[in-house]
């Protein structure tokens, strides 16, 4: 092996990094300089990265877009204890509040169309649908809570997405109303 010359590796290779601006080692301070900004960043840039979809802008497509699915498979739901109540796994006696599966079925339906009118307002960019949503999908993790012995996979996977969509409404609800000014 051939030795290709003596290496500075102390402390005055550490100096001569320092003397040219921007070739500072991770860990080492520099100071600023004319070229370095130095504070927060401007107003104009943070505008720019949330206009540009950064930050929780598509949390809140999604919260809108899965908000409105949410409706429709409420409404499927409701159809389904509206039309045919022998499909279900246990009798509506075997619920933890044992309502007939017709008034449960009005119950999916109603939430179902305010759901999907809620989403969609999202969308738009509304600031009273986020709280809104927040509520509703409150409700719905709670319908589907108390008519998990009917429905049990569905129930479990209608309430993993309900809490989903309020983590992305009450996290990153701010996004939109920003977007919107």
């Amino acid at each position: 092996m051939t030795d290709t010359g003596p290496r500075d590796t102390g402390a005055g290779a550490q100096e001569k990094r320092a003397d040219i601006p921007g070739q500072a080692q991770r860990g080492e301070a520099t100071a600023p300089t004319a070229e370095t900004p130095t504070g927060r960043v401007p107003a104009e840039a943070e505008e720019a990265r949330a206009a540009a979809g950064g930050g929780g802008l598509g949390w809140m497509m999604y919260a809108g877009v899965v908000l409105v699915a949410a409706g429709i498979f409420e409404a499927i739901w409701g159809l389904t204890a509206l039309l045919r109540t022998t499909y279900f796994v246990v009798p509506s006696i075997g619920l933890v509040v044992s309502f007939n599966y017709t008034a449960w079925g009005w119950v999916h339906i109603g939430l179902a169309v305010l759901l999907v009118l809620t989403g969609l307002a999202v969308l738009a960019g509304q600031s009273w649908a986020r709280y809104a949503g927040i509520c509703l999908a409150a409700l719905s993790m709670i319908a589907n809570f108390l008519t998990l012995a009917a429905f049990p996979f569905w129930s479990l996977v209608m309430i993993a997405v309900d809490i989903l969509v309020i983590y992305g409404l009450s996290v990153h609800g701010q996004e939109m109303q920003r977007l919107r000014t």
